[in-house]
């Protein structure tokens, strides 16, 4: 069979950290472009029955921050382009943004369902259309959506003193939680 694509870094990242944090999961590339980017199943868990999986859908960023003032305060940041009706229709049980920092040459995961990661955006004003997303991952392990935030508040978040929990995603910073339950780990 002759390869017409092949996979990106974001899903190599993503199915590369799963196969060493969790041994003896499959990871499953589909044929198509359906909207789920990887099929993750633990065969010990399935039966012939029964299939204990979870599809991903993954979104990767290079390293960007837009405020060179923090910098030296923020691990990494992603810059996203989504459109509101793929976020809305999607197949894929879990969304995976990978943020990959160069410089230290290591990643963070934002691991979300869609229909929580479209709740945010829909509490921030974004109901339809296209979405500009900004993700800051702190040194302290904190992780924001900060597009459309003030350079003051930019700084708040760099001194770990920003509060706002719509904007707020440290609670699926590096969390596969989501993914272990569906698979029954």
């Amino acid at each position: 069979m002759k390869p017409i694509f092949t996979i990106h870094v974001g899903e190599y990242l993503v199915a590369s950290h799963l196969e060493e944090k969790f041994k003896g999961l499959q990871i499953w590339l589909p044929s198509s472009d359906t909207g789920i980017d990887l099929l993750v199943t633990n065969p010990k868990i399935s039966s012939q029955n029964s299939v204990r999986s979870v599809s991903l859908q993954v979104k990767f960023s290079k390293d960007f921050l837009g405020n060179k003032s923090v910098s030296s305060k923020i691990k990494a940041g992603g810059w996203w382009t989504f459109k509101y009706d793929k976020i809305e229709k999607s197949q894929a049980d879990l969304w995976v943004l990978v943020l990959y920092r160069f410089s230290h040459r290591d990643y963070d995961f934002v691991i979300i369902e869609p229909n929580k990661l479209l709740e945010r955006y829909k509490s921030l004003g974004k109901t339809s259309g296209t979405i500009q997303s900004y993700v800051w991952v702190t040194e302290t392990g904190k992780c924001w959506e900060t597009r459309d935030l003030r350079n003051a508040e930019k700084e708040a978040i760099a001194n770990d003193v920003f509060r706002d929990p719509i904007r707020d995603l440290s609670q699926f910073l590096n969390n596969w939680q989501p993914l272990q339950k569906r698979v029954g780990l």
